[in-house]
């Protein structure tokens, strides 16, 4: 288990994280959002003890990290996967952490095969691809055996099969009990990977929740429908106090309506439907929508006199 009470971190005159309490429970994957900037990385730092608290407290099964003996026994993380002494060899490196930690060699060679490195295990790190020094990484987080997981965007890097394994990986540590906790920026992957969500913006916790609870609170929901009698039904929908709008492409959307109600108004006017569905926002637009005010990097798609391939003039 983590807990967090009133972790605060303040560079200079930047409050990075601002009085954050939450607690990452055993048994489930909670993932960790938030925009770029958000204080995701401060934050986990600091669960790990590289970054000293400005105030407020965090705990590692009711003990702080730099009280933790053996702490890979405790805690395995992954925040940078290219962290390691490019001379050594994954083998060597995994060696290195296991006997600073009272950790037998042959459970070096277990986290080498479960990872799928243990044809390159001598082969030196610098010659790793970012897909390989990831899978080295999750080795080294692994090494402990663990009960608790932390992991920085763990996808980054990996190919389709990879990003599979590492999604069934934390959804089976989770189910033997284990606390997982991962941050990523890639919605569609966390939608399919957690279970519970903590999301921060500007250092501040703007949700803890489950999964289907935070897409519920935070989405838009409506109903979609396809039919060749439009007009005819806008206006038996208008009748009956129903909003109806047209999106294009010959779909109509009513919020927050019933598809039930809604099919039954249409068959007592024989209007014929090609499509009734009840429809959700997903995981990344219920996000977009909850940090839209926390976002500290706004891009633009169009800036005026540097658009790419085109109408570029020098300056000066």
């Amino acid at each position: 288990m983590i807990e967090l009470e009133g972790l605060t971190k303040r560079y200079g005159e930047k409050l990075a994280v601002n009085r954050l309490t939450f607690t990452v429970v055993p048994g489930t994957v909670t993932g960790f959002l938030g925009p770029n900037g958000a204080g995701k990385s401060t934050t986990m730092r600091m669960i790990l003890g590289l970054d000293r608290p400005t105030a407020g407290d965090v705990r590692i099964d009711g003990r702080h990290y730099d009280r933790l003996r053996d702490p890979l026994t405790y805690i395995g993380a992954l925040l940078d996967a290219k962290a390691v002494h490019g001379g050594r060899s994954a083998f060597n490196h995994l060696l290195c952490l296991a006997q600073s930690n009272g950790i037998p060699k042959s459970r070096v060679h277990e986290v080498l095969d479960t990872v799928g490195l243990t044809a390159v295990a001598r082969k030196k790190e610098k010659a790793f691809s970012l897909g390989m020094s990831q899978r080295l990484g999750i080795a080294a987080a692994l090494l402990g055996d663990p009960r608790i997981l932390m992991f920085d965007e763990p996808v980054n890097g990996l190919d389709p099969e990879g990003i599979h394994w590492i999604r069934s990986l934390m959804k089976s540590l989770a189910s033997q009990g284990r606390t997982v906790f991962v941050s990523s920026h890639l919605m569609s992957e966390m939608a399919l990977t957690a279970d519970h969500l903590v999301v921060i913006g500007q250092g501040r916790l703007l949700a803890d929740t489950s999964m289907a609870d935070f897409i519920e609170q935070n989405s838009r929901s409506y109903v979609r429908i396809r039919t060749p009698q439009r007009e005819k039904l806008r206006d038996v929908l208008h009748g009956a106090g129903i909003t109806v709008v047209e999106t294009g492409g010959g779909l109509l959307e009513v919020d927050g309506g019933k598809p039930e109600h809604i099919g039954e108004l249409a068959a007592q006017h024989h209007i014929v439907l090609h499509e009734l569905s009840s429809r959700q926002s997903s995981l990344e637009e219920a996000f977009m929508r909850l940090t839209a005010e926390s976002v500290e990097y706004h891009a633009h798609a169009d800036a005026p006199g540097r658009q790419w391939g085109g109408n570029w003039k020098k300056e000066g």
